[in-house]
């Protein structure tokens, strides 16, 4: 059993590009099915936070690849005006 701060401990790295995404601030949670369905990752603090925020990233679960002692792995597509879920196939 994983608890919600283990998971919020761990850096989200994208497998496509090897950038850190960061760490997990939020999950999105089906009620009905009890599933977690999204993870969602702030966006950074740009100059102290005085000029806003970026916008946060949305991983949907069927994007992890795996997960580790320290490290989230994610398969994510960055697109012009962020990221977008990866083509199907």
């Amino acid at each position: 059993m994983t608890r919600i701060s283990e998971f919020q401990a761990k850096e989200v790295v994208n497998v496509e590009d090897g950038k850190l995404l960061g760490h997990i601030g939020d999950l999105d949670i089906n009620i009905t099915t009890g599933k977690i369905e999204n993870l969602i990752i702030p966006g950074s603090g740009k100059m102290l936070g005085i000029f806003g925020r970026e916008s946060e990233v949305i991983i949907p679960w069927r994007n992890i690849v795996r997960i580790g002692a320290d490290v989230i792995l994610v398969r994510f597509y960055e697109a012009a005006n962020g990221y977008e879920k990866p083509p199907e196939t």
